[in-house]
């Protein structure tokens, strides 16, 4: 790169030089702190030396574990997806119109949580309901690190309270499914344009920002595996990009969860694995409490939460696959 002789691989270096260098930087502060504690250890044969070494040791071999920690964590496989932008579709499951009510709460909390990283979040394809809940939502999430932070949010999504809906005062109990795909790249999918079936539309149905706007909403079938995508923008040309796009993205979703189940068909824990079907997480309103499951995590601040402070949580369900990893490592 500094000798100007890396040509169009500059980006990729580029890219690479950035994801190696903390890593060298950790391993280099590990080595100095090595170095220091043996300069320190050969400070005790002089007499007038020793008692500034003695000071001294107990703190460097406390960093060094530290240091040693982190070398471990740094050198863990990396996801390869983790630096890239990410796809969130959400969608109401058991519990009707509360259902979809509550799967828009999950949207807000998303978008003020991008917002809070600095990320640009872009709604995609959006139905709603009469009542404003969600049908259904795709969106897009662009910045540093989204798939490596936003990937545990994947799986089912519980919420305990009383509906608006709800005249009697009850509780009742209603779920959305959301799930986070790493965006794909031309690299990762090549299509068969035999194995597309495309279709031009009008948009139909009650509620959402796009619909009946436009006569060129865009429906792609992937005949091979029965994917069917809908883009509804009011143009035609962006629509097939945004279709394309989130086709990829999905059929580059099913290859990386057929190769994760071959590589982990013994392993008992679905943490960070993205499986859709699990329900990963509850949201108790009457008790201001947010309890995620998969790490017997509970906080009381549930109001915060849904205004998209998730970094707690994130944090530790980062800390825990991290955990893992180095438990199966040193297996």
């Amino acid at each position: 790169m500094a000798d100007g002789s890396a040509g169009n691989d500059i980006a990729a270096l580029g890219k690479e030089y950035a994801e190696l260098r903390p890593v060298v930087e950790t391993v280099m502060a590990y080595k100095d702190l090595v170095s220091q504690i043996a300069d320190a250890e050969a400070m005790l044969d002089d007499p007038e030396m020793k008692e500034l070494a003695e000071a001294e040791l107990p703190d460097l071999k406390a960093a060094l574990d530290a240091s040693e920690e982190a070398v471990q964590l740094a050198l863990l496989p990396k996801d390869a997806a983790d630096a890239r932008p990410a796809l969130i579709e959400i969608r109401p499951g058991t519990g009707g119109d509360e259902a979809g009510l509550f799967a828009a709460d999950l949207l807000r909390m998303y978008q003020r949580y991008a917002e809070k990283q600095g990320w640009r979040f872009e709604i995609l394809e959006e139905s709603l309901s009469e009542l404003g809940g969600v049908k259904e939502v795709v969106a897009r999430v662009v910045g540093d690190g989204v798939f490596a932070k936003l990937k545990y949010e994947s799986g089912v999504h519980r919420v305990q309270r009383v509906p608006e809906t709800e005249s009697g005062g009850r509780i009742h109990t209603s779920a959305a499914t959301v799930a986070v795909l790493p965006e794909a790249e031309d690299v990762d999918i090549a299509i068969n344009p035999g194995d597309l079936r495309i279709d031009t539309m009008r948009a139909s149905g009650s509620g959402g920002q796009h619909v009946n706007t436009t006569d060129s909403a865009v429906r792609i079938l992937h005949i091979p595996t029965g994917i069917i995508v809908v883009s509804s923008e009011k143009s035609q040309h962006r629509n097939r990009e945004i279709a394309m796009q989130v086709l990829k993205t999905r059929l580059f979703d099913l290859e990386r969860q057929r190769v994760d189940d071959a590589r982990s068909a013994d392993r008992k824990s679905q943490v960070g694995s993205g499986d859709r079907s699990e329900r990963i997480r509850t949201y108790n309103f009457p008790q201001g409490r947010m309890t995620d499951h998969r790490i017997n995590l509970t906080l009381y601040s549930l109001g915060q939460i849904m205004q998209g402070d998730l970094d707690e949580v994130i944090s530790a369900l980062q800390a825990d696959a991290q955990a893992k990893l180095l438990a199966e490592m040193g297996a």
